[in-house]
């Protein structure tokens, strides 16, 4: 039986002793520069991703931990710089020593099933320390595992596959390119269907380096004296998931006007997870807040971009304003901002990036501040179709926000139908405000549609 929603689920994982597994045949011994792009202190962290499989009849008698781990060795000789280490070289340029040591690899079993888990997946998920745990000695950006990848059996035959990446190596994009040839492997297909390119020289600066944008994502800003919680990290932060189905999409659409109706979902949910994000956590009216879009900006290249790369292709534009014009007019003037910024996003733009990380000697980051706030939309990145052999993900993502960053995923209710979900961090006052602001925007656009169909129905 599935668990009731009002009682936790409680589970034990029983790890087996971490491994390097290293590529299945000899690789190249070099060491690779990562680009410019790559190589901003903003991207020095690492980025979870949980995938949920459920049991597979077809696959009885195999295990999926072993599957794994011989596919990610085979993987790793096209993927060679995966298996090295990153270091620092002259004037603090990251390299890749392509040196072979391999990934971190954990084989795990849990006392739980999948049904336990209950429907659908989503983001509030116990556990998550023990089905992706933090090796000791591992967790650094130099001299450590680039990937570390975690498969934990369940009592029914399924399993989760975990993994940690250096988000320096690679985007969500690059990412997903990687596991998809992981489970091409896993499956027994023998050559990629899109084979790496690692070339990251394309995103270095041009010599002289020239900024041609004012990029405000990476403005230094200083927190007002009067408002004690705007630093980061917060005081006691809570995990909380909210989703968003077709029904609920389209009724929040309808609270723009009508030259934005054919705005993206992603541009609407931003709007609607910004506007009352800052409405929650109640800074000063004067204070600038500020939307950081995550654009993919291989689409931006002229000649195109090579379809195997799998570095950091990504930019993030600021939208910003004050908290009193956001909270204060409609969500349209929110959606306009958004749009803007990710409008403002070509090829130059990316070539300015690289070129002031380095001008500020790869010291760019983003306002370490609440008023700051970052969506990545993994909708299409296709984590959840990745197939190791038992068929597609259930749920694919990152499962957890971190900080400011909340990522929108793809999910399915019970009964099948697509929606969008997003885990948000804030201190518990603030979660709560948020989730009243929340269902407050929900209701108003309910209301409006009644309205809208009350007066349609009397002029009939």
């Amino acid at each position: 039986m599935a668990k009731p929603s009002n009682i936790p689920l409680e589970f034990t994982v029983r790890r087996c002793e971490p491994e390097l597994v290293t590529p299945a045949k000899p690789t190249p011994y070099e060491q690779k520069l990562v680009s410019d792009i790559d190589d901003q202190e903003a991207f020095r962290l690492h980025v979870p991703l949980f995938n949920f499989y459920q049991y597979e009849p077809s696959m009885e008698g195999k295990d999926p931990a072993e599957i794994i781990r011989e596919a990610l060795a085979q993987t790793l000789v096209c993927y060679y710089p995966f298996a090295g280490r990153l270091r620092e070289g002259a004037n603090g340029k990251l390299i890749v020593d392509c040196t072979g040591e391999g990934v971190m690899f954990i084989k795990a079993d849990a006392d739980v099933t999948f049904e336990q888990f209950g429907e659908p997946i989503c983001p509030q998920f116990p556990c998550l320390d023990q089905l992706l745990y933090d090796v000791p000695g591992s967790e650094g950006i130099l001299n450590c595992p680039l990937l570390l990848v975690q498969v934990t059996r369940l009592k029914c035959g399924g399993f989760i596959f975990a993994l940690r990446l250096n988000h320096v190596m690679s985007d969500g994009t690059g990412l997903a390119q990687f596991l998809f040839a992981l489970g091409e492997m896993a499956r027994g297909v023998a050559t990629h269907l899109i084979s790496p390119v690692w070339e990251r020289h394309l995103l270095d600066a041009r010599l002289p380096a020239r900024i041609t944008f004012t990029h405000r994502e990476y403005d230094e800003v200083e927190a007002p004296v009067t408002t004690p919680i705007t630093i980061l990290p917060f005081d006691n932060p809570v995990q909380r998931s909210f989703s968003f189905g077709f029904a609920e999409v389209s009724l929040l659409r309808s609270l723009l006007p009508p030259h934005l109706h054919h705005c993206t979902t992603f541009e609407l949910i931003t709007a609607c997870l910004w506007r009352c994000r800052t409405l929650a956590i109640n800074l000063d009216p004067d204070e600038e807040v500020r939307m950081l879009c995550v654009v993919n900006a291989r689409s931006k290249f002229n000649p195109s971009f090579p379809s195997g790369y799998y570095g950091n292709v990504i930019v993030l534009p600021a939208a910003i304003t004050t908290v009193k014009s956001l909270c204060e007019k409609p969500l349209g003037y929110a959606m306009e901002l958004i749009k803007r910024a990710k409008a403002s996003v070509t090829e130059e733009y990316v070539k300015s990036v690289a070129a002031l990380t380095v001008a500020r000697g790869k010291q760019i980051h983003f306002p370490n501040v609440i008023g700051t706030y970052i969506i990545s939309d993994l909708t299409k990145a296709g984590f959840e179709d990745i197939d190791f052999g038992w068929g597609k993900a259930v749920f694919g993502g990152p499962m957890i926000a971190v900080g400011v960053i909340s990522h929108l995923m793809p999910t399915k209710n019970k009964k099948g139908e697509v929606g969008i979900v997003t885990s948000v961090c804030l201190p518990a006052p603030a979660m709560e405000r948020f989730a009243k602001e929340l269902d407050m925007l929900k209701h108003q656009a309910s209301e409006g549609k009644k309205s809208k169909s009350i007066s349609i129905s009397s002029a009939l």
